[in-house]
């Protein structure tokens, strides 16, 4: 394994697309959403440790979920749990982890990857990430990766390439665009231009402050001030945090760069934001989809259960439906509906205050 080369796992989000399971007490991250027996923060951390040496894995996290990052990956370091004191979207998570590895080493090489995503060809995925560690050790390029699009999914941001490889397999990126209509998803599939935006990032360290030094330098001054050897390193986070722009990284500064440069991939992706992404994934027992192990099906069809307390769920002539069970609440959903599901919930803790959150 290359002394040189990091991982940072961002873990600080909630998943509110997979409410009711997912929630601020415990985020989809920490659930065996798949019924493996694993949670999602663990298999992203197995997954990588084969490849990067435990000590250069960092997980980010919000200070509120380090116990839970602890129980789900046993052995962990604390040193190796960056706590974010409030939630500032990506670009100030990858800061602090950047400004924390420099700290260590300023010749650091970074993968940056979201801990709630599927990959079910760990090989594949293996190679594409060294071979991005190729590229980003031996350049100054900010290196995105973008999965083959097998439809006109309208849950994924975009990627559009340039028509010839620069770099072998590395296309220079032409243009971002976020979750598009499914006419304009349509016509991207159509075009043979454009990958989904798999949140998946890598460069080396020196490369990315420069960024931010570039883009966002007041977010940069003041991660710059952060010492990370100090007893003070907590209270200077807390202080840095209070006065940060929320901002994404790709809006920050990859939608501003002019050498970012995408990697097509192909290993069994799905960030798994929906519960319809999570059907798509899931076996299925005559077209239907269950994370439980009591059911009784009867002329249904293309149904997904998930049930938390494993219950006996009986299905009886229904078809298209997301049927939910957690400890408070039970989800009975059309699955093409799924997109106006925020609403709804949005609707209910108003009506609710301080409840299902």
């Amino acid at each position: 394994m290359n002394p040189n080369h990091y991982v940072v796992i961002m873990a600080g989000g909630i998943g509110s697309r997979f409410w009711p399971v997912s929630r601020q007490k415990l985020p989809k991250q920490f659930i065996d959403i798949m019924g493996t027996g694993k949670s999602l923060i663990t298999q992203t951390y197995e997954r990588f440790s084969k490849i990067v040496a435990p000590q250069n894995i960092f997980i980010v996290t919000n200070n509120k979920y380090v116990g839970m990052v602890q129980e789900h990956v046993k052995g962990i370091s604390l040193d190796n749990i960056l706590s974010e004191p409030t939630p500032r979207n990506t670009a100030p998570c990858v800061a602090l982890a950047s400004h924390k590895i420099k700290s260590i080493n300023p010749d650091g090489v970074c993968i940056i990857a979201p801990s709630d995503h599927l990959i079910l060809e760990e090989s594949e995925f293996h190679k594409h990430v060294l071979k991005a560690f190729g590229y980003a050790d031996q350049s100054d390029m900010l290196i995105t990766f973008g999965i083959e699009p097998s439809r006109p999914d309208t849950g994924y941001g975009y990627i559009q390439k340039q028509s010839k490889d620069q770099h072998e397999d590395l296309f220079a990126v032409k243009t971002f665009t976020e979750k598009p209509t499914e006419e304009i998803a349509k016509e991207f599939i159509e075009t043979g231009e454009f990958l989904w935006n798999a949140g998946i990032f890598c460069w080396s360290i020196k490369t990315i402050l420069n960024r931010f030094e570039e883009f966002l330098p007041e977010m940069q001054d003041s991660f710059a001030q952060i010492d990370f050897n100090s007893p003070q390193c907590e209270s200077d986070i807390l202080k840095t945090y209070e006065t940060c722009q929320s901002i994404s990284l790709d809006y920050g500064i990859l939608e501003k760069d002019k050498n970012v440069f995408v990697l097509p991939s192909s290993f069994g992706w799905s960030d798994l934001g929906t519960w319809k992404s999570l059907w798509e994934v899931l076996p299925k027992e005559n077209s239907n989809s269950f994370v439980t192990d009591k059911k009784f099906v009867s002329d249904s069809k293309d149904n997904l259960v998930f049930s938390k307390n494993n219950k006996m769920i009986v299905l009886h002539g229904v078809s298209n439906l997301v049927i939910v069970e957690d400890d408070d609440v039970i989800l009975v959903m059309d699955k093409n509906r799924e997109q106006e599901l925020r609403k709804v919930v949005g609707e209910i803790k108003k009506a609710n205050p301080g409840e299902y959150n």
